[in-house]
């Protein structure tokens, strides 16, 4: 104790009371802190209010306007997912070439819609999670118990500025799973899913085909033309038609195809 008295030592309420982070147990930005899960950040540094910050009253703009088209759905043979891979800053095009499907584990994916740099980040601590959880118990994770750890992840930076939009998909002991995970917590299971600026467009082409019964390559088909009319119709999405199709045993990347040939096989209905 006298020690502590010399050093200046306080406990840790204290500090955060103040509102500063206990350097003796600081969080870095390769695992959450030891006590409670939080993000890297600077100390005294308010993430939500510096992009607040950013405008044309400050004097700096910052356009943070991107777009994608991503979709997922389950079916009698498992789960299709299928993205675009353009990444879009505004009205500046990144990149044509992304892949926007994160490969979690053998037996999981997660997909990645709107900022690219929050949803590789949050999806591969995601990663390491699983892994972990498998080395602690011996048996890999369900997909709801990984959706869960995502959602608690966006929860506890919910307001903070982060733009998640993303479905996790798998295959664990219930059969295929998919759950939608965004940057305000929320959590969702279903059977078919959009994200994205282009996702009605999306969803127009799935509600219209889409059946439980659908053979491997009529689902391949659907995943395929729903991408292609997506990027067909909103501008911020294009580039490469990445598709996965989720099994038992574990996934498989079925193609990469660009969406300018693509268009010519649907045009039929497109124009």
């Amino acid at each position: 104790m006298a020690l502590f008295d010399v050093s200046g030592f306080k406990p840790d309420s204290e500090i955060r009371a103040a509102g500063r982070t206990r350097l003796l147990d600081r969080t870095n930005h390769y695992s959450f802190g030891s006590r409670t899960p939080e993000f890297a950040v600077p100390v005294g540094e308010d993430p939500s209010g510096f992009l607040k910050s950013c405008n044309h009253e400050g004097g700096v703009c910052i356009d943070l306007n991107h777009g994608t088209t991503t979709l997922a759905f389950k079916f009698k043979h498992g789960v299709i997912v299928a993205v675009d891979s353009r990444a879009s800053a505004g009205r500046y095009l990144a990149s044509n070439d992304v892949n926007k499907v994160i490969e979690i584990n053998p037996f999981l994916l997660g997909t990645m819609s709107g900022s690219a740099a929050d949803c590789q980040y949050w999806e591969r601590l995601l990663a390491k999670e699983c892994s972990l959880y498998r080395l602690r118990n011996n048996q890999r994770i369900s997909v709801a118990a990984a959706s869960k750890l995502l959602s608690n992840m966006m929860l506890g930076y919910r307001g903070m500025g982060l733009s998640v939009g993303s479905m996790i998909c798998g295959w664990d002991k219930k059969g295929p799973g998919l759950y939608y995970v965004d940057d305000n917590g929320t959590r969702l299971s279903g059977r078919m899913f959009s994200t994205g600026c282009g996702n009605s467009y999306a969803y127009g082409v799935m509600d219209s085909s889409y059946r439980e019964d659908m053979t491997v390559e009529e689902a391949y088909e659907l995943g395929r033309r729903g991408i292609t009319h997506a990027t067909h119709r909103d501008a911020y999405s294009g580039g490469m038609v990445n598709m996965y199709h989720m099994q038992e045993d574990g996934w498989i990347k079925v193609c990469k195809e660009d969406v300018s040939e693509l268009i010519h096989r649907y045009r039929k209905g497109m124009f």
